[in-house]
């Protein structure tokens, strides 16, 4: 038997099944639901159950939106031939924060992991190579993360291109060290790309 109420138990057993919420968050997330007004428990389960009911993937850049298509895939200014491609929708969302991407976008929802059975045909692929079909696109960024799966990816995905439309410019977003890093801490993927990708300092 818990030490609280059984409802208070239920609400903190179900903010504990939230990534990264252990039993002591869980439980200071639900007092202080508990103990503030009325308006945010409501507002709070109105979001929920708005985003279960309304967030869908765009049919075109497979981001997520609850207008199809999407505000970016609808904005004209946005058609300027540049697609860049990236794992979920959370890097989309970084980048399009930076503010200095102003193309469109194509969601993977994954890369590709053979040993966890996840193939081309579990990603969004097919519908990116439709999207050449059908778009004006000069310029495919690969971004997928600088990993393993996301390197193979980005290997993958810019010979598939390649052979679909040689045409296209095929990019690979730069990796190296980051501002303010350290070389006697970086891991030696990092060292290795930062290398070959020196740029020239110009005079």
């Amino acid at each position: 038997m818990g030490i609280y109420p059984p409802s208070l138990e239920n609400l903190i057993a179900q903010f504990s099944r939230l990534p990264g919420i252990g039993q002591k968050s869980a439980t200071r997330v639900a007092l202080h639901v508990l103990r503030s007004n009325r308006d945010l428990a409501e507002g709070l389960a109105r979001s929920l159950i708005d985003v279960k009911e309304k967030i869908r993937f765009c049919s075109i850049c497979f981001n997520l939106t609850d207008d199809d298509a999407c505000s970016i895939c609808r904005d004209d200014n946005r058609a300027n031939g540049s697609v860049c491609v990236v794992e979920g929708p959370g890097d989309q969302l970084a980048i399009e924060e930076a503010g200095i991407f102003r193309g469109r976008y194509h969601v993977l929802h994954g890369v590709l992991s053979p040993l966890d059975g996840i193939g081309p045909e579990d990603l969004k692929i097919g519908k990116l190579l439709t999207r050449l079909e059908g778009e004006i696109i000069d310029e495919v960024i690969l971004a997928t993360n600088p990993t393993t799966a996301g390197e193979a990816t980005a290997s993958f995905l810019a010979k598939l291109l390649s052979d679909k439309d040689p045409r296209i410019k095929i990019s690979r977003i730069a990796l190296g060290v980051p501002m303010g890093g350290d070389l006697k801490y970086m891991d030696r993927m990092t060292l290795e790309h930062a290398i070959k990708t020196r740029s020239p300092i110009t005079r």
